[in-house]
């Protein structure tokens, strides 16, 4: 009386119901802490990223302008326009 599945009088029903809800706690729990772990991982490479990208900022208009120049995102007219306009005085074609 009390036993199940044909594994002999030593094992009561009860004993295969607490090891089924142990392992489901632990699958639980493991679901958590992974989670837990992406989103703490999320939240700090952002911080990083943002450090980045504020040692960027860190160069003038001139240095980024020379950048999208040199690599082929704005022809001569825009940048010689642009650079005008940065230093606020002279001619395109003027470079100090």
């Amino acid at each position: 009386m009390g036993t199940c599945c044909g594994f002999g009088s030593g094992f009561p029903v009860g004993f295969f119901v607490l090891m089924i809800l142990g392992m489901l706690l632990g699958l639980v729990l493991l679901v958590v802490l992974i989670w837990a772990l992406v989103r703490w991982l999320n939240n700090v490479v952002p911080a990083q990223s943002n450090r980045l990208d504020a040692r960027a900022s860190d160069k003038s208009a001139e240095d980024i302008l020379r950048e999208r120049y040199a690599r082929g995102e704005i022809n001569a007219a825009t940048f010689e326009e642009t650079l005008v306009r940065i230093r606020g005085t002279g001619q395109p074609g003027e470079h100090t």
